[in-house]
C-alpha cells in the first residue's frame, strides 16, 4: 500500500552539494565525474538552487563560458522541495506538476536528501505521464444507461459525460457499486487468492488492518466495469496501478476514468481513480484502451 509510503522511504540521503559562489565549471565536473544528474546549491545551511544536467544544457547552448561563471549563475532557483514525511503520492504530483525530475528533500529547511523521478516511477508509475492541455467543447451528452451492457444492478450506478457515439479527450465515465461479503468471498474463489485477510476476520483482526478488506484486484475491477461503458468495444491494452489505502468489505467504491490523451489507431490513454464511500482515493493509476466499433448483431 502506497497509502504509508513516505519520501523518506524512498529517498537517497546523500546528496552532493556546493556553494552559490564556487565555479561553475566545477558543479558541471562533478555532474560529470560523479555520474549524476545534479548537484544542489547551499548557503547558510539553507537550499537556495539546483544545477542539473538540463541548466548546463541551457548554458551551453546560450554560449556562456562556464570557466567565467559561478555557481549561481547557472543554476535554476528557487527549487522545489518536499519534507521527508510526505507521501510518495504527493511528491510524485509535485514532480509532475511542477515539470521537474528533482525534488531536494527539507526538513525544517536543512536538507535532509532527494528524492528523483526514478525513485518513485518504481512505486507510482504514471507519475511520468502529464495529460496534455485541451479545449471543451458543447457537445458533450450526459448517459446514465448504456444499451449495450448485459445487465446492470439496481445498486449500481453509472453516468458518462461525453460523446454520444466515439470517445474524445476530456470525456468522463463513473461507475459505482458496492463491494459486499459475497462478492468477495466469489473472487476469492474464482481468482485463487484465498489469502485469510480478505475471508478470517480472526485473522485480519491480527494484522496491520485489523479487519478483513477487500482484495485489491477486485477494487480494481471497477475501473474495468467504467471503461466497459465508454462508447464502442473497450479493450484493456495495458494498466498502471498504485494502491493507497484498503476498501472495507461491504463499502461502496466508485471508478473515475477520464480520457487524457487521443494516442492514435483508435487507441487512448485515461487516467484513473477509485474513491472509497467517503470519497477517499484508494486506486490511483492510468489505462490505455483501444475502442473498436460495437459488432452488428442479430
Amino acid at each position: 500500500m502506497l497509502g504509508s509510503l513516505t519520501v523518506a522511504d524512498v529517498m537517497n540521503e546523500s546528496v552532493e552539494t556546493v556553494l552559490p559562489d564556487a565555479d561553475a565549471l566545477d558543479a558541471v565536473r562533478r555532474l560529470r565525474d560523479l555520474d549524476i544528474g545534479s548537484v544542489v546549491v547551499v548557503e547558510n545551511g539553507a537550499v537556495v538552487g539546483i544545477v542539473t544536467e538540463a541548466d548546463v544544457v541551457t548554458a551551453v547552448a546560450d554560449e556562456r563560458d562556464l570557466a567565467a561563471l559561478r555557481v549561481a549563475d547557472v543554476m535554476s532557483s528557487p527549487v522545489h522541495t518536499v519534507e521527508s514525511d510526505a507521501g510518495v503520492v504527493t511528491a510524485a504530483e509535485r514532480l509532475r506538476d511542477e515539470r521537474v525530475k528533482k525534488l531536494p528533500v527539507c526538513d525544517d529547511g536543512s536538507l535532509a536528501g532527494i528524492v528523483t523521478t526514478t525513485d518513485i516511477a518504481n512505486y507510482v508509475p504514471h507519475v511520468q505521464h502529464r495529460a496534455p492541455e485541451y479545449e471543451p467543447d458543447d457537445e458533450r451528452v450526459t448517459r446514465t444507461e448504456r444499451p449495450d451492457t448485459a445487465y446492470d444492478h439496481d445498486d449500481w450506478t453509472f453516468e458518462y459525460v461525453g460523446h454520444e457515439d466515439a470517445i474524445d479527450v476530456g470525456d468522463v465515465v463513473r461507475f459505482s457499486k458496492p463491494l459486499d461479503d459475497e462478492e468477495v468471498r466469489n473472487f476469492a474463489d474464482a481468482s485463487g487468492d484465498t489469502n485469510r485477510l480478505h475471508l478470517d476476520d480472526e485473522y485480519a483482526a491480527g494484522t496491520r488492518f485489523g479487519r478483513r478488506i477487500v482484495h485489491g484486484t477486485l477494487v480494481v475491477g471497477v475501473v474495468s466495469a467504467a471503461l466497459a461503458r465508454l462508447p464502442g468495444l473497450i479493450i484493456y491494452l495495458s494498466q498502471e496501478v498504485s494502491y493507497l489505502g484498503p476498501v472495507d468489505v461491504g463499502e461502496r467504491v466508485t471508478a473515475e476514468c477520464e480520457v487524457v490523451e487521443d494516442i492514435g489507431n483508435e487507441r487512448y490513454r485515461l487516467s484513473t481513480a477509485v474513491t472509497d464511500g467517503d470519497g477517499e482515493t484508494v486506486v490511483d493509476g492510468e489505462a490505455v484502451v483501444l475502442a473498436d466499433p460495437i459488432p452488428e448483431t442479430a
